[in-house]
């Protein structure tokens, strides 16, 4: 079979697929959905959800701007199949604010200067709450090497490192 046949043989099991109910947990509430086999996650969140915080750049996994958190586990939205998480939990950048309260990582990228035009932002932001949830002090080694599937187009590296060491500060003060 040669790569079209194969092409249009798969979009004909796709189309031949029934819709998917599903069970989510998203930002803290419990959420049932019927969504159709082939759509993403970053279409989900933001199309059917409303939840547009989350930003689709590349649409192949490569730049985590999309990175959502399921299951506490940084996740690429934009190439997750939304009918493969039944059942999960589901943390967007809009799950962060309390209220009006920012989350401490949200007032370090801000007082840091962490965004530049803040397509990224969320990405990094949610990277950034895995990272500091298995790892409270990180060194600037660890932040790269945590960040490195983040891509910031305006290469706000150096403030996006100040704004998670900021970050780490900040959080270490809420535990005391």
């Amino acid at each position: 079979m040669n790569d079209l046949a194969f092409e249009v043989k798969l979009q004909q099991d796709v189309a031949q697929q029934e819709p998917v109910t599903l069970d989510l947990t998203i930002n803290g509430t419990l959420t049932r959905v019927v969504v159709e086999p082939h759509l993403t996650l970053t279409s989900l969140l933001r199309n059917t959800l409303n939840l547009t915080g989350t930003k689709e750049t590349c649409a192949e996994g490569a730049c985590g701007s999309c990175t959502v958190l399921v299951d506490g586990i940084p996740t690429l939205a934009c190439v997750t199949m939304a009918a493969t998480l039944n059942g999960k939990t589901i943390e967007t950048i809009e799950g962060l604010a309390n209220g009006n309260q920012l989350h401490p990582i949200q007032e370090a990228f801000l007082e840091e200067r962490g965004s530049q035009c803040g397509y990224c932002s969320p990405g990094f932001v949610m990277t950034t709450k895995h990272l500091l949830a298995t790892n409270a002090s990180p060194s600037v080694d660890e932040i790269k090497q945590a960040l490195s599937g983040n891509i910031c187009r305006c290469g706000a590296y150096e403030h996006i490192i100040n704004s998670v060491q900021s970050a780490a500060t900040k959080l270490a003060k809420e535990v005391k």
